[in-house]
């Protein structure tokens, strides 16, 4: 089923814009595109997840806000995200406008290139040009069309080979207001042998109808390394759809650290394609459903490169009404032997209203090779909750440690503190 295009934007809004930013003739030729293949293109097929009905394109896509010179100026679910006593590397974006941005003298002194996506096209633009929309394409579906069509911000993060960022680099995204549309796109390129982490936080203020449509696409070169961070805390007014996706070469190495903390319906596919020999990744996912919210969750990889592994933890808790759908795809292509892919889905079922499916998929083209999963859906332990009362603990207290502790093993691998005490405080929130 086709999107039907009755948008509270045209094509002239989508000109206007481009123009305003002064983005290169062949970026605004995108925009269009994308623009034209949205009322074609159908949605994406997502496993026992029907999505007709949520807020696809019901949004006013450019709504713009002044700049800030201090971070004390941001509102305070942005500085929540933020050490305000040590700010060196971010960018900070509320809905479609940059409103902070700092980045080291440092940066520059190596030859990285850290700037918001606007910049980056119009000082680097056959950079930008060379890696956007290669690994996500826009004609995937109606979504990925959408977002490139009223893409609003993001940022371009460049990595010369044998370079390595020492200090985390990080970005906080705020949708807020009726109707009012977040639209990101980062790119992450790290050349030979170079290192880098990247950590975001989505967050949300006051609004209704508001819709999050973000993709990230990340290069990692030979004997590359990326930590990609990503904690989103979005409200229930909040549609949110992400489309993670890297592509790692020989020798290179992604990690993936998610933090699904959303109120509201939640759309997340990361998939990572392994193209080198000896390419690794490593993706860790935690969320949380409360109310009647919906969420469907996918992990995937993709093997090419021989001796490549990858290993992919999902863990969820599901209250309330909640639905949440995990999918783990382990793809192993002909060719790639001495792959190694492991996964596994484990959802704790926190109430009889809820609903928790973990689908571990193993889609094998080659003989000799490794792959396993392992997947669990139920509730606590009663043993263990007797255990930890018979320490002197109450019932509530048994269960919020058990929790805590099994989700902690993914929260503590946040790289900065601030982000991950937010998305610790997430949790208690979220669990009542």
């Amino acid at each position: 089923m086709s999107v039907e295009v009755q948008l509270r934007f045209d094509r002239e809004a989508i000109i206007g814009f481009s123009k305003a930013n002064r983005e290169p003739d062949w970026f605004l030729e995108k925009r269009l595109a994308g623009f034209q293949a949205a009322g074609e293109l159908p949605l994406p097929v997502l496993e026992k997840t029907k999505i007709d009905n949520w807020n696809i394109n019901q949004f006013e896509p450019f709504q713009t806000c002044s700049p800030v010179s201090s971070v004390q100026e941001l509102d305070e679910v942005v500085k929540a995200q933020i050490d305000l006593d040590h700010v060196s590397n971010l960018y900070v974006q509320k809905n479609a406008s940059t409103q902070f941005f700092a980045a080291t003298d440092e940066l520059k002194q190596q030859g990285v290139v850290f700037a918001p996506l606007a910049v980056a096209l119009a000082e680097h633009g056959d950079l930008v040009k060379k890696y956007l929309l290669n690994v996500v394409s826009y004609d995937e579906h109606a979504l990925t069309a959408l977002h490139t069509a009223v893409v609003n911000g993001g940022v371009f993060l460049y990595v010369p080979k044998n370079v390595e960022v020492s200090v985390p680099l990080q970005a906080v995204y705020e949708v807020a207001g009726d109707s009012a549309l977040l639209c990101p796109h980062v790119i992450i390129v790290a050349e030979a042998n170079s290192r880098v982490t990247y950590v975001d936080s989505f967050v949300s203020a006051e609004g209704s109808g508001m819709v999050v449509n973000s993709i990230v696409e990340v290069y990692v070169g030979p004997g590359a390394f990326v930590q990609v961070a990503s904690v989103r805390s979005l409200s229930a007014d909040v549609h949110d759809y992400s489309f993670r996706r890297a592509a790692v070469d020989r020798d290179g190495r992604v990690e993936w650290i998610l933090g699904e903390m959303n109120d509201g319906n939640t759309v997340a596919n990361n998939t990572t394609i392994l193209k080198g020999t000896a390419s690794t990744a490593e993706t860790k996912t935690v969320s949380v459903g409360t109310g009647a919210q919906r969420q469907n969750l996918t992990s995937q990889v993709q093997h090419i490169g021989t001796h490549s592994e990858s290993n992919m933890v999902s863990k969820a808790v599901m209250t309330g009404e909640a639905v949440c759908i995990l999918n783990g795809i382990t793809k192993i292509e002909k060719g790639a032997t001495k792959a190694n892919g492991e996964q596994a889905e484990n959802v704790l079922m926190l109430s009889e209203k809820a609903r928790g499916d973990a689908n571990p998929i193993l889609l094998i083209d080659e003989d000799d090779v490794k792959a396993g999963h392992a997947a669990s859906v139920g509730r606590f332990s009663e043993e263990s909750i007797f255990y930890l009362m018979s320490r002197g603990l109450s019932r509530e207290q048994a269960e919020r440690l058990i929790i805590l502790g099994f989700l902690d093993p993914v929260v503590a691998e946040i790289p900065i503190d601030e982000v991950k005490n937010k998305l610790r405080q997430a949790l208690e929130r979220k669990l009542g």
